[in-house]
């Protein structure tokens, strides 16, 4: 939780050094590679690589804005393919064929799915010009990219409700796209980053959904 013109001070300071840190998430592996997931294993994932954070005005009692993000990497996507595979009885084939679509989009964005709410709806939609809200990928270098792709999700469906329990009827759910590298060539989330999260910034305030890299393992993708 990031507060904003909070009465105290030193009590929201430390508030927003545990939010940049990520202190108190699981930090999570960027590497590639097969994994070993069963169906059961989806919950677990889905908390592992999913951030919540909220942005309270306390002088005017206010909750700005609320957000949930799950960060569909490598890691995520496998496991939510071995979970779809069952719940829909695919066929092997079927199976190794969407695993690897899924796997394949890793290399090209890095893509997030959110849901959120805030003080005023009509204002909360990332997809137009007058939205309260923009949101970058940012990391522990300084990194700051802006999205290739928001696409605004109407009418969530089933996949959207069971899949992601966290979007429920009162937020509103986004697919939100960045590039793996820059127009320059360089990685945008840095192979030296401690960190990376989404930014959701305005005239609000900001605040920012953090995910630790475990350090002890590598991170490239693919």
């Amino acid at each position: 939780m990031t507060p904003v013109r909070a009465p105290a001070r030193g009590w929201c300071h430390a508030i927003a050094l545990a939010a940049v840190c990520g202190c108190g998430s699981p930090a999570v592996n960027l590497g590639g590679g097969a994994r070993e997931y069963v169906a059961t294993d989806y919950p677990a994932v889905l908390d592992r690589w999913t951030r919540t954070e909220s942005l309270i005005l306390y002088d005017e009692l206010t909750r700005a804005l609320t957000v949930s993000a799950t960060f569909e990497s490598w890691d995520f996507r496998w496991a939510y393919v071995v979970r779809y595979a069952q719940d829909y009885r695919l066929t092997i084939p079927q199976r190794q064929d969407l695993l690897r679509n899924k796997l394949g989009e890793t290399r090209e964005t890095h893509e997030f799915f959110l849901a959120l709410y805030g003080a005023d709806q009509k204002y909360n939609d990332l997809t137009k010009p007058d939205s309260a809200w923009i949101v970058r990928l940012i990391d522990s270098t300084g990194a700051e990219i802006a999205p290739k792709e928001i696409e605004a999700i109407r009418r969530p469906g089933v996949l959207e409700r069971r899949y992601y329990p966290y979007n429920t009827v009162w937020r509103k759910a986004f697919r939100v796209s960045f590039p793996t590298n820059s127009a320059d060539g360089r990685p945008t989330i840095s192979p030296h980053a401690e960190w990376f999260g989404l930014r959701f910034a305005g005239a609000w305030g900001n605040t920012d959904l953090v995910w630790r890299i475990d350090a002890s393992k590598p991170t490239k993708s693919g």
